[in-house]
């Protein structure tokens, strides 16, 4: 009897542990099912909060398209950003890293800490009217938005302001930092703006930029050192007297020369290109001072410093040759971009969530119009989204300084339609597309993607926990450590 009791009594509280067990199993369930509906309501509310300001969004982009401001000379459109973020409520903090257009705008308090990044500076010489014909601006304004960093920097305010009216709204926890950041262009602000430990302390970075496709980046791109070398000769009559001269210009010459004969030695990855700046007064002097200006690219910091070695031993030869002498000095330089794969997967399926840009056939004709004048295939703009790629692309394109960004804190970025397909990105044709309603809605868009992978950052501690351990892995724990001098201050002049 004991014995039958006994067994009656166990069974009882066995069904009861497992009927516990599966009450918390479902009740767990329903808690993350809640859980995610209400991140998806609210990735819905941050998308029609964007739509609410849109206006707001184009009246940036088209205000930063006519200002049309080069690297480190942006003091209007840093201005005008860093205005906007402060009457929706963020604090501004300007001249940050020693640049007077660098500025980094904070609202809420504690963890997590998420960074959105704006650029916004223009080309020189590739301005043009928002037209599909080279046709200079009538205000005589020659620099323009041939990379499409009036977008840039529009959207990414837009999405910040967007982000930040949810917090407010939902009472959701954390930090938003908007950074303004110039002169990518140059690669040079946030290059500095690492190596003065401005970004440390974030959790996640997203950034995004203006393209003839829709995608997620991918691909690394390359790390870079751009650097000057300075030769100086001696001066003397260049035909009275020219063996009392040095030439400074034939250093540079020579120099370049024994370069592009090196590009036979290295291997297909790396890109070497130069202009000379500076080389002479007029040809009846010998130049007793020259100037060239190099970057050296690779896959990575270690064959970019192999690279610089190698070119920096032919420019002491070439002084030596020429009996004149020389000086380096390494103006910038940025690591490979370091890409996230957690923080990839969530920019994809948000910019799924918002959709590609469309198009009107008036818009899709002004493209059209434009690939015939430059002579490419007459496509139009691209509304489709490329799917994320099981494992990152090959290495193409130049270097950016967001690589800097990427090796202190998780950070990803994506690209969306705001120009021509094939057409030269760099271009009067590109800052004709970047001027124009159908670039604008490019930035929408991004301000989107921003605004819904936003609210994952803050709401989802998994997919900050993911992305955190997939960087450390990729960096080995190891610090960033800059590329720039210790004591070198940015290249204001």
């Amino acid at each position: 009897m004991n014995k039958l009791y006994t067994s009656t009594i166990s069974l009882l509280i066995s069904n009861l542990l497992l009927k516990s067990v599966a009450f918390a199993a479902l009740s767990l369930f329903n808690t993350q099912l809640i859980f995610a509906q209400k991140t998806e309501l609210l990735k819905q509310n941050a998308i029609e909060q964007v739509d609410s300001i849109q206006t707001l969004i184009e009246e940036m982009a088209i205000k930063l398209w006519e200002y049309s401001e080069t690297a480190l000379h942006e003091t209007r459109s840093a201005g005008l950003l860093a205005s906007k973020l402060d009457e929706a409520g963020f604090n501004i903090e300007t001249n940050v890293a020693d640049m007077p257009t660098a500025f980094v705008a904070t609202y809420g308090s504690g963890s997590p800490v998420i960074g959105i990044l704006a650029e916004y500076d223009a080309l020189p010489g590739v301005g043009n009217q928002p037209v599909p014909e080279r046709k200079p601006r009538t205000d005589g304004v020659t620099s323009g938005h041939g990379c499409g960093h009036n977008l840039f920097g529009a959207a990414s305010v837009g999405g910040a302001i967007a982000l930040k009216v949810l917090m407010q709204k939902n009472n959701l926890k954390g930090t938003l930092k908007l950074f303004g950041t110039p002169a990518e262009e140059t690669v040079v602000g946030k290059v500095y703006m690492a190596k003065a430990g401005v970004f440390e302390g974030l959790d996640a970075v997203l950034e995004w930029h203006p393209s003839s496709e829709n995608e997620v980046r991918n691909q690394a791109g390359r790390a870079m050192n751009s650097f000057e070398v300075e030769f100086f000769g001696q001066s003397a009559h260049g035909s009275a007297d020219p063996w009392n001269g040095r030439s400074a210009l034939d250093a540079v010459e020579l120099m370049n020369y024994g370069v592009n004969l090196m590009r036979e030695h290295i291997k297909p990855t790396a890109r070497i290109h130069y202009v000379i700046p500076h080389a002479g007064e007029a040809p009846n002097i010998v130049p007793k001072y020259a100037k060239v200006w190099y970057y050296v690219r690779d896959i990575n910091r270690a064959e970019v410093k192999k690279l610089y070695d190698r070119v920096l031993k032919i420019a002491e030869a070439a002084a030596l040759a020429t009996e004149t002498t020389h000086k380096v000095h390494l103006i910038t330089a940025v690591h490979e971009y370091l890409l996230n794969r957690p923080l990839q997967e969530a920019l994809q399926k948000n910019l799924e969530l918002v959709g590609a840009p469309q198009f009107t056939e008036k818009e899709q004709e002004f493209a059209r119009s434009l690939q015939r004048v430059v002579n490419k295939e007459e496509k139009g703009f691209n509304d489709k989204i490329k799917p994320l790629p099981d494992k990152p692309g090959e290495v193409k394109g130049g270097s950016t300084d967001v690589a800097e960004v990427s090796w202190i804190v998780p950070t990803a970025g994506f690209r969306v339609t705001t120009a021509a397909q094939d057409v030269p990105w760099h271009s009067w044709a590109v800052t004709a597309c970047h001027g124009t309603q159908a670039g604008r809605k490019g930035a929408v868009v991004a301000a989107k993607v921003i605004a819904t992978t936003g609210i994952d950052l803050l709401t989802k501690p998994t997919l900050l926990k993911e992305s955190k351990a997939f960087f450390l892995k990729a960096t080995d724990g190891k610090p960033y450590q800059s590329p720039i001098p210790v004591n070198q201050k940015p290249p204001i002049e």
